[in-house]
């Protein structure tokens, strides 16, 4: 048992291993892997930011854009911090809220559908990032019969591990208007020592079961604030799987916080402070690990601190961070030192 847990962490996968193992993949699978776009979206007035893998690919979905493959990879870097999608309070208190995040993503654009999407899903999950089966279940759309089928068919899942969900939780859109269409999640059980309940149950807002992937099945672009609806010119697939998510998941970690990456931030934080990064003031170094990356992200992507608009989100974002390493008892500014190792 000792050889083995020190052969675990001598070969842990760092989130640069991860993100390539995904990206790598999807381009053995014939995707092209197509860089992130910018955290501005460059195609779409009604998103303050990027917020999703699939913001750059809005047009292609709909039809009214033309490129020259039919299927992508993409590590995305988002951000949901203002508009409809913000999570900036929640920073730091809890074990997944973030700003700043990156969302691994397949894409096709009427090239293929749910079979192959659930099977490449499967493929990934199962061999790849070898994730025991007995701590993976996944919900559909309670009227998306096909995708429940296909699950039983490639992954072999029981009836109790397929959860019909009845709401817009398995129905995604990104916004008031666009493509919209049934899910399916993909949940990871990391045990009864954390609270929560699967799924669809009453304690469904506990971090024991923990979704980390959404397969998305494109049939519809969606008008006037969602009251009219046509099918798209052809079924597509978007998918969405958080970098840190499954980095936590395949760290054994329980919070993103602690996965290497984050984990490097935030103990530098507490040799710049003298305050450990595991006490009663850690919600401060997670919020300043955060903000120091999208912060610095944004600010990279050409937006600056003003009073309006996207400018204002960012000036929230930072005078928090600078907040909280007040909170932490600097008395000098703290986080351009952190900015070499993020």
């Amino acid at each position: 048992l000792e050889i083995y847990t020190i052969s675990r962490d001598f070969f842990m996968k760092t989130v640069n291993d991860i993100r390539s193992e995904f990206l790598n993949f999807f381009k053995g699978k014939g995707h092209a892997v197509v860089p992130s776009s910018p955290l501005v979206p460059q195609n779409d007035p009604t998103l303050m930011f990027t917020n999703s893998g699939m913001v750059q690919f809005k047009n292609v979905f709909t039809g009214t854009e033309k490129r020259d493959y039919t299927r992508a990879t993409t590590a995305q870097k988002s951000v949901r911090a203002g508009g409809k999608h913000n999570d900036l309070d929640n920073v730091g208190y809890t074990a997944r809220h973030h700003t700043f995040f990156e969302m691994l993503g397949n894409f096709s654009f009427g090239d293929y559908f749910k079979e192959e999407a659930i099977s490449y899903a499967w493929e990934l999950v199962s061999k790849n990032f070898v994730l025991p089966k007995d701590k993976l279940l996944v919900t559909v759309y309670h009227e998306d019969e096909d995708a429940a089928k296909l699950w039983k068919k490639i992954a072999g899942f029981s009836d109790d591990k397929i959860i019909r969900i009845a709401t817009n939780a398995n129905f995604w859109m990104m916004g008031d208007t666009g493509p919209c269409g049934p899910c399916s999640e993909i949940f990871y059980d990391q045990g009864d020592k954390l609270w929560g309940g699967p799924p669809g149950s009453k304690d469904e807002d506990g971090d024991r079961f923990l979704e980390f992937w959404n397969l998305v099945f494109m049939q519809f672009e969606q008008f006037d604030g969602g009251k009219r609806r046509i099918p798209l010119p052809k079924p597509s697939i978007d998918t969405g799987m958080g970098l840190e998510r499954i980095s936590a998941i395949m760290q054994g970690k329980l919070s993103n916080y602690d996965i290497d990456l984050l984990r490097d931030i935030i103990e530098h934080s507490a040799d710049l402070t003298g305050v450990s990064p595991d006490g009663d003031q850690a919600p401060s170094h997670r919020v300043i690990a955060d903000h120091l990356r999208a912060s610095s992200f944004l600010i990279a992507d050409g937006v600056l601190p003003s009073n309006e608009g996207r400018g204002y989100v960012l000036r929230r974002i930072m005078r928090r961070g600078m907040r909280h390493a007040h909170l932490l008892g600097a008395s000098e500014p703290l986080l351009y030192k952190l900015l070499p190792t993020l």
